[in-house]
């Protein structure tokens, strides 16, 4: 795909998540906190300050990288139960690894818990609903638990432009007062975030799946 084309395809995708975005907003109620991309912490002194970045894959946390690593010493979390296939779970796992690499980044791995049980009932709920709100709260809980020990946490969620950052900010918010952490609100996909990731994908050759990671999300033949 070529960078014309890209850009093209980005701009149709932007406007759907903005609309996607005002729904989802109202109907969870979220105070949109505006911001460039991220909510960067106020630096005190030379030394960086730790975040533990939630990673779904190697492409997002590319999309990410060159940005976060100016502000952050950065560690890689891979928690992503919702991934239920084994080759694909290790698959994206090994591609994050090489690409942490790389940049002398940490990666570790979250393990796997009942996604399938912890979204049961949900299964036919439409991508973007009940079902992924779970999976987010899922996933971030679990960060923020482990963020113990580190300045911040955040994700590499907010990346894509089909996922709510309103959503994904407010539930990782909530996830930080509960364990008594700090959370970056972040909007990855602002500042060409996606034309990122695509770029340092091609440069290292990374494995880009088609789908999200659960068996719901996956693309039919």
């Amino acid at each position: 795909m070529d960078l014309n084309h890209c850009n093209t395809v980005l701009r149709r995708i932007q406007v759907s998540a903005f609309r996607l975005d005002k729904v989802k907003t109202r109907e969870y109620n979220i105070d949109v906190k505006k911001f460039t991309d991220i909510d960067y912490p106020e630096l005190v002194g030379d030394k960086k300050p730790t975040l533990l970045l939630h990673v779904c894959c190697a492409p997002c946390a590319a999309g990410c990288i060159e940005r976060i690593l100016e502000f952050f010493e950065v560690t890689f979390f891979y928690y992503n139960p919702n991934i239920t296939d084994t080759s694909e779970y290790v698959r994206r796992l090994t591609e994050l690894e090489r690409f942490a690499s790389y940049f002398g980044i940490k990666t570790v791995d979250g393990g796997k818990d009942d996604f399938s049980g912890a979204v049961k009932g949900l299964e036919n709920e439409p991508e973007g609903g009940a079902r992924c709100a779970v999976c987010f709260r899922m996933r971030l809980e679990k960060t923020a638990e482990k963020a113990a020990g580190y300045d911040y946490f955040a994700t590499t969620l907010t990346l894509s432009p089909l996922k709510n950052a309103a959503l994904i900010n407010a539930v990782g918010a909530e996830c930080a007062a509960k364990h008594r952490t700090r959370y970056v609100a972040t909007d990855f996909k602002k500042k060409n975030g996606v034309l990122a990731s695509v770029r340092l994908s091609e440069k290292y050759s990374l494995y880009r799946q088609n789908y999200c990671g659960c068996v719901y999300s996956r693309r039919k033949d």
